[in-house]
């Protein structure tokens, strides 16, 4: 008997392969098929009208992080963040908690076989005992087999496993995504440093030009040639610049404990030398390719589908809750009365024990567990559609400002360049006695409020660069990929 056992279990095997889950499709993307177009965008880099990105054909998932970001004190500390961030070690080590949990659920297609041996004594009273005599029975045992192995005619234990893999797969690319959310993170809060670190000595530099410009009027007030009005105004913007030289002291304080949290340790002292901000030199020509790259290259929409996947599986595991459940016991091998003919010629013992269950009442449990299950397929295909449609909107607010954001900063600069021109003028006027004061504090008020908003035009042009770049898939690869190469690989992960 425990020969014809091997054969059941094959045939379970073979039967495995089969499950109730329904067939699983694609959602349509809920997006267009090419990104916008219009004043704001830019038609460079973008798709052309046959499909084709830019002139190198490149996509941005294909372009390194170390191609892209071309500041060497930036490139030091993502590479310290990459190994040192706490929450990028939680994503991996969520991956092994995921690989472990499917390792278990595939683990329960085959028998578990283990060897036990067993000894029982037990004293039996005369008026129990079939010769009417008190007395001591012993019973050996050794064997080899199998408990309450489920045979999968249904595919329940098959669809628990496609789903726990589905799941394995999903953190994987869930972990993708936060190591491209943390290189994203790190160039952000730099640049931002590097922006705060110019305005304090944007500040700074105004600073001592007004206490110098009050300084004059005081003197001027001191002998009669300045009114009381004079010397108050002259004193306001003083003020003002001393609370922004507080308040950016403080900003660059704060940059530097972002960036350490980021890194997951104090900033080195030996940091390579740096860039300042508008010379960092990223790519501003990010090729976009086409809204189908996404489906491939962006790791949180495929985790997405590979959860959808995981409910897609989940159906088939609740359909099979209505059909028989087969469970097979055997062992095999000897028993004797005595340890000493245990392992003797003629001893030997096997048993089987099949058990099969089928369902009859269960107050709606199946019924229930299996609508359960259709509506999560329904909630994580709404997350699917819902991933792809934010994937969409991240990149076309990204090439929206980068269609824009270039223009803006030389029109910035112009009125930097203007206002400098202005507040020179007006300065040599009141000197010489030509023009009031009021005319001088507004031309440098707007002087000092226009290179502010330069360097914050300048941030947010480098930091939109770093947010498209991140969100057309870019921060995987640390070096560039052939365009094919990387087309290839994502086909073949999405198969």
């Amino acid at each position: 008997m425990k020969h014809k056992a091997l054969p059941m279990a094959l045939a379970a095997a073979f039967l495995a392969g089969c499950t109730l889950a329904p067939h699983y499709e694609r959602p349509e993307a809920p997006v267009a098929t090419s990104f916008p177009t219009g004043p704001a965008y830019k038609t460079s880099g973008a798709a052309n009208q046959n499909g084709t990105t830019g002139s190198n054909a490149l996509v941005a998932a294909d372009l390194g992080w170390r191609d892209f970001f071309t500041d060497p004190r930036l490139r030091k500390l993502i590479e310290i963040a990459l190994e040192n961030n706490r929450d990028l070690r939680v994503s991996m080590l969520n991956i092994e908690a995921a690989r472990a949990q499917y390792q278990i659920q595939r683990s329960a297609l085959l028998p578990s076989v283990g060897a036990a041996g067993q000894a029982t004594v037990q004293r039996s009273p005369a008026d129990l005992s079939s010769s009417g005599h008190a007395g001591i029975n012993r019973n050996y045992q050794v064997g080899v087999g199998f408990t309450s192995y489920e045979l999968d005619l249904f595919g329940r234990i098959q669809s628990l496993k496609d789903q726990a893999l589905e799941k394995y797969l999903a953190s994987e690319d869930t972990a993708k995504a936060a190591h491209m959310t943390l290189i994203s993170e790190v160039a952000t809060a730099y640049l931002t440093w590097l922006a705060d670190q110019e305005l304090l000595r944007l500040t700074a530099d105004t600073l001592k030009s007004q206490e110098s410009s009050y300084n004059l009027t005081k003197r001027s007030f001191n002998v009669g040639t300045a009114s009381g009005l004079d010397l108050r105004q002259a004193q306001t913007p003083v003020d003002t610049a001393r609370a922004n030289f507080a308040q950016y002291t403080r900003q660059v304080a704060q940059d530097e404990n972002a960036l350490a949290l980021l890194i997951g340790q104090p900033l080195p002292a030996d940091l390579p030398p740096g860039r300042p901000l508008d010379g960092q030199g990223l790519l501003t020509d990010l090729p976009a390719g086409l809204p189908s790259d996404l489906l491939l290259r962006r790791p949180d929409v495929t985790a997405a589908e590979h959860t959808l996947k995981g409910a897609n599986a989940n159906i088939g595991a609740a359909r099979a809750a209505f059909f028989p459940t087969i469970s097979l016991t055997a062992n095999a091998g000897t028993a004797s009365a005595s340890l000493s003919n245990l392992f003797k010629g003629g001893q030997g013992a096997w048993s089987f024990a099949p058990t099969i269950t089928l369902p009859i009442f269960a107050g709606g449990q199946n019924v229930a567990n299996l609508d359960l299950a259709k509506v999560q397929k329904r909630i994580e295909i709404a997350n699917y559609e819902k991933a792809i449609q934010t994937a969409f909107r991240e990149v076309s607010d990204g090439l929206a400002a980068r269609g824009t954001l270039d223009d803006q900063v030389a029109a910035q600069e112009s009125l930097v360049k203007a206002s400098d021109e202005s507040y020179k003028l007006s300065d040599l006027r009141y000197r010489n006695g030509v023009d009031s004061y009021l005319n001088a504090l507004v031309s440098q008020r707007s002087l000092y409020s226009a290179q502010q908003t330069l360097i914050a035009t300048r941030l947010a042009r480098w930091t939109n660069l770093v947010t498209l770049y991140k969100a057309l898939g870019g921060g995987w690869e640390e070096r560039s990929v052939p365009a094919n190469a990387g087309t290839a690989s994502a086909a073949a992960a999405s198969s």
